[in-house]
């Protein structure tokens, strides 16, 4: 990020917080209930957002060795994402060209794969290299029965994936400008340490809001997050479909009183990306935490089901420093959220990704499965979006053009 940018929205937090005044969006709007219950809103989104549009798989991190590999079930089309011996990054369907079945599970290093249902081997260039009883099979062009590739891109320490082979992948239209910025943070260079999938009874849109605003974090969020980050309080930019939303910790009251340059955004805050449709990617200093949300896979008919995969990802020095530390305690196990004003909170690796997502799923998915439940009462047709949430503006209006809906419906001048 541009030191000019950096400053700029430091310097809009700060006049939030000492005019005691959010961004504001200056309009509300009016979002429909049937956004989240509609079985056929459902199944379209099914095919725009998740079957016809480049998926983002993970960082860099997940196959960060040549021979590594991990697979993807969350987007209705089985992907073998591996890095070859080259370093490449390459993806598959995960399906032996022979009768279908999976050719790999999970996530490691391996040079091939092997069918476990008649033993066909592929390289993780995706290539078919042995085949039991050839003679007895029949005759088979084996260039011609490689593993189903599918587009895939790797940039600025991202992974993506398109879900069709045919499909096509333009990062510079699709990030809309924010391609550089989130390169130049170095997420390539982190490692993968494990990741929560989250199975609740929302719509996936309804997970995606709860990242949507900073109203909630003193209330909700009072005796958690709320003890770490000033609420009402949001840098925001909209980048085409997608946009940056950094929230201030209470660490930046500290900037007051220090020299300009010495001003530091991850010092003092958390910036979040999301990215169009479904991502949302929330970092700090070595780390990163890579939200992604789907419809159920395997209740895709059933728009109340959704599906949550939080992947963490920390830089080699974090990983160490926590190693020397020695482990998995807090330095107070009664309260991991504790304040003390110069350091962070949370002392170790474990038990920030734990605090991380368990406040996603016992608080903000808690309210999330309550709005699922008015929506499908019937008697709530809308909800409100105030002008201090101008992400969820933001997102919503998307969605609907990107469906063809009617736009939201605007409430002010």
């Amino acid at each position: 990020m541009k030191r000019e940018v950096e400053l700029s929205i430091l310097d809009e937090l700060l006049r939030q917080l000492d005019e005691k005044k959010n961004v504001d969006a200056g309009v509300m709007y009016r979002n429909p209930t049937s956004a989240y219950t509609c079985k056929d809103v459902a199944r379209r989104e099914q095919e725009v957002f998740f079957r016809d549009h480049p998926q983002l798989i993970g960082l860099s991190g997940s196959i960060k060795e040549p021979g590594s590999f991990m697979t993807v079930e969350d987007f209705g089309v089985p992907v073998l994402a591996t890095r070859d011996a080259d370093g490449q990054f390459r993806a598959f369907v995960n399906a032996c060209r022979h009768r279908g079945a999976r050719v790999a599970e999970g996530r490691g290093k391996s040079k091939s794969f092997m069918c476990p249902f008649h033993n066909w081997v592929y390289s993780n260039r995706g290539d078919l290299m042995g085949i039991p009883l050839a003679d007895q099979v029949g005759e088979i062009d084996k260039k011609c029965r490689g593993l189903i590739e599918l587009p895939a891109v790797e940039q600025g320490g991202l992974l993506w994936v398109h879900p069709r082979a045919d499909g096509n992948i333009d990062l510079d239209k699709q990030l809309a400008g924010l391609g550089a910025e989130i390169a130049s943070w170095g997420f390539g260079d982190l490692v993968h340490m494990g990741e929560t999938v989250i199975e609740g009874r929302l719509n996936w849109k309804l997970a995606n809001d709860t990242f949507g605003e900073t109203y909630h974090f003193s209330r909700l969020h009072k005796n958690t997050l709320g003890q770490v980050f000033h609420g009402d309080a949001l840098g925001y930019e909209e980048f085409g479909r997608n946009h940056r939303f950094v929230i201030a910790t209470k660490a930046i009251d500290a900037l007051r009183t220090r020299p300009r340059n010495e001003w530091d955004l991850l010092e003092t805050t958390s910036p979040l990306y999301y990215l169009f449709p479904n991502i949302q990617l929330s970092f700090g200093k070595g780390s990163v935490s890579l939200i992604k949300m789907y419809p159920d896979p395997e209740h895709p008919d059933d728009p109340s089901r959704s599906r949550t995969r939080v992947v963490h990802y920390f830089s080699q020095e974090l990983i160490d420093q926590a190693e020397q530390a020695g482990a998995d305690e807090l330095r107070n196990p009664e309260n991991p959220y504790e304040y003390d004003g110069e350091t962070q909170p949370i002392t170790t690796l474990a038990a920030l990704t734990e605090v991380f997502d368990s406040t996603i799923e016992q608080e903000d998915y808690l309210m999330g499965a309550h709005q699922q439940r008015s929506a499908e009462s019937g008697q709530v047709d809308h909800l409100l979006f105030g002008r201090n949430e101008p992400a969820l503006h933001h997102y919503h209006s998307h969605f609907r053009e990107a469906l063809g809906m009617e736009p939201l419906e605007r409430i002010g001048p």
